[in-house]
């Protein structure tokens, strides 16, 4: 069987062992199901390859940008001039690719504050569209020492337009019209055929600078553009570091010529195979770390938006461990054999605080005397699929050298290819979402009829 672990020096190593039914017998993937689905898969990977041979598809062409990364640079510097918060508006693909980079970095992770952070700008993000949140959080910033980044791919989102207007309305009404220009920056679509970019206009209407958004790459895929680089800078992480890690894995995509030897090829086989044979329609993402919690979000809606069409698809769960051993586990373990666990997880033990021998005796853990923080963590990273594994559910690791920018980049890099690929065994197209666009029309028309 392919290892397809990922050794490009990508940063990270995946075993799908613990899918097979070697490991974990009847419930498991066959080796001949799984080279069945290796023969299937050969179209839509010859597909993937002639449009990365031949440049027609934009996200295996952004990690090769420079001008893009320099034009942001460039307009957070100015933006952050004199601010202590810059406050992001958008939502869904624009707002998620970005969380998880930002992440990376310490945002949004209770008591983390890396080197030099004081001296940036705190981040924000306001991706959920809640009248009371943002009513207070525009009542309670220091709006003189506020910044907004407003994104959205087609400028029409009416959420993130809403948040931006009662942003410029609240900026106004404190006496700051005349900064406006320096406090607000626009990521969207440059004007194409005459078409409507509310955002767009709004913002050239305000003399504020606008970054354009790659037209053809849409929101859910759109992390490796400025429209998840801008949160990353702003939390002072390299945005060159982000793409060569998703570099090193468009190139590994070039250099096999088998899509089972290619680490995301073989994610996506495992994954399709053990929904159809097996009845596995449940794609659980769990990471071992804070910094990777915005990650598994970020999956769920790749793989929810992406594949979930005409009655295909799967169900993505994002969960967080270990915390969620304690409120999702019994299910997993014992519960329908319907979940494909896929389990992130460091190579090292990361330090933490050095639990008091004498303490730890007294709390009846001696087991834990003179250890850290970490090594517990550690250990329960990996019993816990060994336990999973032992109860007959399919499991993948994906396991990282050092959780950095570029492993973050190749990550990324590597569902976003997988889920293609999925989608190709699918036989559906993963870059429309027709349903999510049925239910913006039926929300405007309520809206227009004063319902």
């Amino acid at each position: 069987m392919p290892e397809g672990s990922g050794d490009f020096g990508l940063g990270y190593h995946q075993s799908v062992a613990g899918c097979m039914s070697d490991a974990i017998g009847e419930h498991g993937l066959g080796s001949d199901q799984l080279d069945a689905l290796g023969k299937e898969l050969q179209l839509p990977w010859s597909d993937l390859k002639q449009a990365l041979d031949a440049g027609s598809l934009a996200l295996l062409r952004v990690p090769e940008a420079t001008s893009d990364i320099d034009d942001a640079a460039a307009a957070l510097e100015q933006l952050s001039d004199c601010a202590g918060t810059i406050v992001f508006f958008g939502t869904g693909g624009s707002s998620l690719g970005g969380q998880t980079l930002a992440q990376l970095g310490g945002w949004n992770i209770p008591g983390e504050m890396t080197t030099g952070q004081l001296k940036r700008p705190r981040t924000r993000f306001y991706d959920n569209f809640d009248a009371r949140t943002l009513a207070r959080a525009l009542a309670l910033l220091d709006l003189t020492r506020t910044r907004f980044v407003v994104i959205s791919k087609s400028g029409n989102t009416p959420e993130t337009l809403a948040q931006a207007i009662a942003a410029l309305d609240a900026v106004k009404a404190a006496g700051l019209g005349a900064h406006v220009s320096r406090m607000f920056l626009a990521v969207t679509e440059p004007g194409v055929d005459g078409r409507q970019n509310g955002l767009r206009a709004l913002m050239e209407a305000h003399d504020v600078p606008i970054l354009e958004h790659h037209t053809g790459i849409g929101g859910r895929f759109s992390a490796l553009t400025n429209v998840g680089l801008l949160p990353a800078m702003a939390q002072g992480l390299d945005p060159f570091a982000v793409r060569a890690g998703a570099r090193a894995v468009v190139e590994a995509m070039r250099q096999c010529d088998d899509p089972l030897a290619f680490a995301p090829g073989l994610g996506a086989a495992v994954a399709v195979g053990l929904a159809r044979h097996r009845g596995n329609r449940v794609s659980v993402m769990m990471p071992y770390s804070d910094r990777l919690g915005r990650f598994a979000h970020w999956y769920a809606q790749l793989w929810a938006e992406s594949l979930g069409k005409g009655g295909a698809g799967f169900t993505p769960v994002a969960a967080l461990g270990p915390v969620d051993q304690h409120s999702q586990l019994q299910l997993y373990m014992d519960g329908p054999r319907d979940h494909l666990l896929t389990f992130l997880r460091t190579v090292a033990p990361a330090d933490g605080p050095e639990l008091s021998p004498e303490l730890a005796k007294l709390a009846g853990l001696d087991y834990l005397a003179g250890r850290n923080i970490g090594e517990l963590t550690h250990a329960q990273a990996r019993a816990v699929p060994e336990a999973l594994i032992g109860a007959g559910r399919p499991v993948r690791t994906i396991d990282i050298e050092t959780l950095d920018e570029q492993t973050m980049g190749a990550l990324m890099m590597h569902f976003m290819t997988e889920t293609i690929l999925a989608a190709g065994l699918l036989g559906i197209d993963p870059f429309d979402q027709p349903a999510v666009e049925t239910g913006k029309r039926l929300a405007r028309a309520r809206l227009e009829k004063g319902a």
